[in-house]
C-alpha cells in the first residue's frame, strides 16, 4: 500500500478523541516556531497538508493568515475543525484528498506545512508523486516546513508502517526542486506518555529548478 487509505482515518477521527491519538498536541510548537521565523506576509497562501484536526489552522488564523488551505484525507477530521473554528472557519479553504492525487494550482503557496503526512509514505512512486505535486504547487522563492518520524522515531503509527528520516535523507527527497536551508529535532511527548521523535526541514522552492514538473 502506497499510502493510507481515507476509509483507514475515518474510522481512525470517527472512533477516536483528540487525547487518543499519539499525534496530539494542543499547539505545533516546533512547526510555528518555523512558520514565525519566516515572517511572511498575512496574504501570504499557505497550506496545511494532512491538517485534520490539528490546531496549527487555529494558530495561522491568529497570527493574521488570511489565506489558509487545510487539506485531510479524512472529512471527519475537517468537519471537526470546521466545528471548532466556529464563523471563522468559513475564511479557510478545505480541501479532502489524497496528497499523492488531488489536483493544486501550480505556484500557489508560499509556505507548504506538513507534520506526520510524508512518513507515511513507504512507497517510493508515493514518495516522488508527493514530491511533484509540491513542487508544481509552491511558488519559486516558496517554503516548506516538514516533519517526518526521525531514526530513533516509532516504526509504526496508527497501526501502519512509517519511513523515518535524519535531515539529510528528507532533504534528499527533495531534490532538485527544493534546497534545505534548516533543520531540527523535535521530541513529542505524546498523551499517552511516551516520547516521539521527529526531524523538521525547512526547504526553500528553487527558482532555477527546471521548471515545474507535469502532474
Amino acid at each position: 500500500m502506497s499510502t493510507p487509505t481515507p476509509s483507514h482515518w475515518e474510522q481512525v477521527y470517527r472512533e477516536k478523541g483528540e487525547p487518543q491519538t499519539s499525534w496530539f498536541r494542543p499547539h505545533l510548537d516546533e512547526s510555528l516556531r518555523w512558520i514565525d521565523a519566516l515572517a511572511l506576509p498575512a496574504d501570504a497562501p499557505a497550506i496545511d497538508v494532512g491538517g485534520g484536526r490539528s490546531t496549527l489552522v487555529d494558530d495561522l488564523l491568529a497570527r493574521g493568515f488570511a489565506n489558509v488551505t487545510v487539506l485531510d484525507l479524512s472529512e471527519s477530521a475537517l468537519a471537526q475543525s470546521r466545528a471548532r473554528l466556529g464563523d471563522r472557519a468559513g475564511t479557510v479553504h478545505w480541501l479532502a484528498g489524497d496528497i499523492t492525487a488531488i489536483e493544486l494550482p501550480a505556484g500557489r503557496y508560499a509556505l507548504w506545512h506538513d507534520r506526520a503526512v510524508f512518513h507515511f509514505l513507504t512507497d517510493v512512486t508515493a514518495q516522488r508523486r508527493y514530491v511533484e505535486i509540491a513542487a508544481h504547487a509552491v511558488r519559486p522563492g516558496g517554503h516548506l516546513v516538514i516533519a517526518t518520524f526521525a531514526l530513533d522515531g516509532p516504526e509504526r503509527c496508527s497501526g501502519l508502517p512509517v519511513s523515518r528520516y535524519d535531515a539529510a535523507s528528507l532533504s534528499a527527497r527533495f531534490a532538485p526542486y527544493f534546497e534545505k536551508l534548516g533543520d531540527s529535532r523535535d521530541v513529542h511527548r505524546t498523551p499517552f506518555d511516551t516520547d516521539q521523535s521527529f526531524t523538521y526541514v525547512h526547504l526553500r522552492r528553487r527558482a532555477d529548478a527546471d521548471g515545474a514538473p507535469a502532474v
